[in-house]
This record gives structure tokens, C-alpha cells and sequence, in this order.
């Protein structure tokens, strides 16, 4: 993985600041958003070319009242059951977009786990562990941050636990 610049590059984003902010090795990648594509996720695996394992999506979900950001491969969808589990809640449902979005600071298909304009309680799948690196929205659509998932777990601080199902 490159070495990030230490200087934050001119239109970073939160997820970006905060990262350079941290002082964590990250490569940011970008491709061209095709609005038409059906799945955010899905375009950002095939844009850079890597595994839809390693490319992993922030949903905002509504566990018991408060809004809670799983991180789960694009490759896979979100257990709510489980994410609720997680957090010791006990009834999970998608959050409302709208208030996802004024939440976090970030529109949807480009909402990152960093750099939230309020902090909210994270988990992160348990299957980033298996690989040295993996890919979140850096905070727009077409912006990937490349980290690793012990850096990600941190600086959110995520709970790991298996939330996502094939």
C-alpha cells in the first residue's frame, strides 16, 4: 500500500481529513460514477478492479432508536438481527436516508465510516480481518479509501462482528 502524502490534498473530504488528521497509511482511489449503475458498492469493486470481498459498504441502521453504521462487504448484504446482537439492541431496521444523510454529513452511495459529522456507534463485519487492506467510501461518490481494518476498526471505534451474510 503507498505511503499517504502528509499534506491533505486540496477538496479532501471529512473521511480524508480525518485520516490524515490520524496519521494511518491510506491510498485513496477515484473512478468515474456512472449515476445509472445499479448498485454503488458493486461499481466501486468493479471501477478499481478489486474483489467485492474487500470492498466494503456503510449503511446507516436504526437499532432501538439510535442510528448505527455496519460496515459489511459489497459482496454481501446486512444481518439487522445481527447488527442489533452487536450493539446489545434488539430490533434493527434501515434508517430513513434522509436522516442518514443529515446524520453523517455525506450523501448516500458515498457515506464513509470516517470523518461523520456526528460520531455514531460502528461495526465493522469481522471478515475485513481477513485481509491486509479494504475499501470504504472516502465521502463522495467515486472516492474509495483504501486502510487497514485494525486503522478502520480504531478510528471509528468499531466493533467487529459477523453482520454481514452472503
Amino acid at each position: 500500500m503507498a505511503k499517504k502524502a502528509k499534506k491533505q490534498q486540496p477538496g479532501g473530504t471529512p473521511a480524508t481529513v480525518a485520516l490524515t488528521a490520524a496519521d494511518v497509511d491510506f491510498t485513496v482511489h477515484s473512478y468515474d460514477h456512472d449515476p445509472a449503475h445499479p448498485s454503488y458498492g458493486a461499481e466501486a469493486a468493479e471501477a478499481m478492479g478489486v474483489s467485492p470481498d474487500r470492498v466494503f459498504k456503510t449503511l446507516v441502521a436504526d437499532v432501538d432508536g439510535a442510528l448505527t453504521v455496519a460496515v459489511v462487504p459489497v459482496a454481501g448484504s446486512l444481518d439487522l438481527k445481527a447488527l442489533a446482537a452487536a450493539v446489545g439492541g434488539k430490533r434493527a431496521a434501515m434508517a430513513d436516508p434522509a436522516l442518514a444523510e443529515r446524520t453523517t454529513g455525506y450523501v448516500r452511495g458515498g457515506i464513509s465510516p470516517l470523518g461523520q459529522r456526528k460520531r455514531l456507534a460502528t461495526v465493522l463485519d469481522d471478515s475485513a480481518t481477513a485481509h491486509g487492506t479494504i475499501c470504504v467510501s472516502a465521502g463522495r461518490r467515486g472516492l474509495e479509501v483504501e486502510l487497514s481494518p485494525a486503522d478502520l476498526a480504531r478510528l471509528t471505534g468499531a466493533v467487529l462482528a459477523p453482520v454481514a451474510r452472503a
